[in-house]
This record gives C-alpha cells, structure tokens and sequence, in this order.
C-alpha cells in the first residue's frame, strides 16, 4: 500500500474523513514538537504548542490554500503558536531568565553536551524573528523558499535575517566559549 500524500489527505479530511486528519496528525506531530521545543526549550509548553497547532489546522482546514504544501501551512501556524506562546510567558515573567545559564551539576557532562547546552541558550538570547529562521534552517532543514512560505517574507529577506543571525548567534557562542565544529584543531 503507498502512502497518501498531505494533499490526498487534506482533500479527503474536507470530505469528512476524520481519520485522514489522524494521519496528518501522526504524520507531522514530531516535527511540529521539535520546531515549538526549539523554539519555545519547553517540553510542557511545546506539547501545549503542537496540540494547539493540530487543532487550529483542523479548524481552519476549509480556508488552507492547496496550491501552497500542506506542511509549510502546518509550519506557519505551529511558529505563530510558539511565537504567541513565547509572548504570553514574556508577559508573566522578566526578561531575565535563570533557566538559561549552563546548570553547575552538568560538570559531569562531556564538552559536547555543554556546547549543545549552550547553543541552546545562544538561541534563547535571540529575537524570535531571528530565532526562527535559525530554527526552521538549521535544525527543521527548510529551503529558503519554505521558511518564506512558513513566514510569510521574501526569499531575500529570509536570508537577510538569517544572515544576521548567524552573526548574533556566532557572537553569543563566542562569548559563551563554544568551539567551532572543526576538533581536529583542539589540542
């Protein structure tokens, strides 16, 4: 049996094939997990954020533009979710988070771990805007046309933003002592 694309689903959820929808759900709840986790470094928050994002797509699966692929859709949605998310938690809490520093007891872990940790951080230290660009590039693997399509710009702004993030972002880990890649050159 081969498997339905996005589209065949989509068009069979809007002909009432509830389980059509269970299949997209299936299909893109990890992805959607991760992108709200990234964004968000909430596991509680970004399972809030994906079974949001699913039920705001099944309610609003009649106005979804099928010339447009069905996942950049589900992506844009789960961004703004995790964008409005980040919003609401900024507002009940000061910007200054002491989640964010690299906890003492990691001692025990090895420098990659702590490097992990601190890109983590790194991000969390960025605009959303510029957060997300990082996120859907480097760690969703989107082309540069499909973060546009998720976030509603310009090919060419795309790469602006993610351009300067790259620099943001390279500054912050500087800073925060992570080694470039290449561990050949350590000593």
């Amino acid at each position: 049996m081969t498997e339905q694309s996005d589209e065949d689903l989509v068009r069979q959820c809007r002909g009432g094939e509830v389980k059509s929808f269970d299949m997209l759900v299936e299909r893109h709840q990890r992805t959607i997990f991760n992108l709200a986790l990234r964004m968000v470094r909430d596991s509680d928050d970004a399972a809030d954020i994906a079974q949001s994002v699913f039920v705001k797509a099944y309610e609003n699966l009649a106005r979804f533009d099928p010339q447009f692929r069905f996942f950049s859709w589900l992506y844009r949605i789960a961004v703004n979710e995790s964008l409005n998310a980040l919003e609401q938690k900024k507002r009940f809490e000061g910007l200054e988070g002491n989640d964010l520093a690299v906890d003492s007891a990691d001692e025990k872990d090895d420098e990659a771990v702590r490097d992990e940790k601190r890109i983590q951080d790194g991000l969390m230290l960025l605009k959303v805007d510029q957060r997300a660009v990082i996120v859907l590039k480097h760690m969703q693997g989107l082309s540069y046309r499909e973060i546009a399509q998720v976030l509603d710009l310009s090919e060419k702004t795309v790469k602006s933003r993610l351009f300067s993030a790259r620099q943001l972002l390279k500054d912050i880990l500087k800073k925060k002592g992570v080694r470039r890649n290449d561990r050949r050159t350590d000593s």
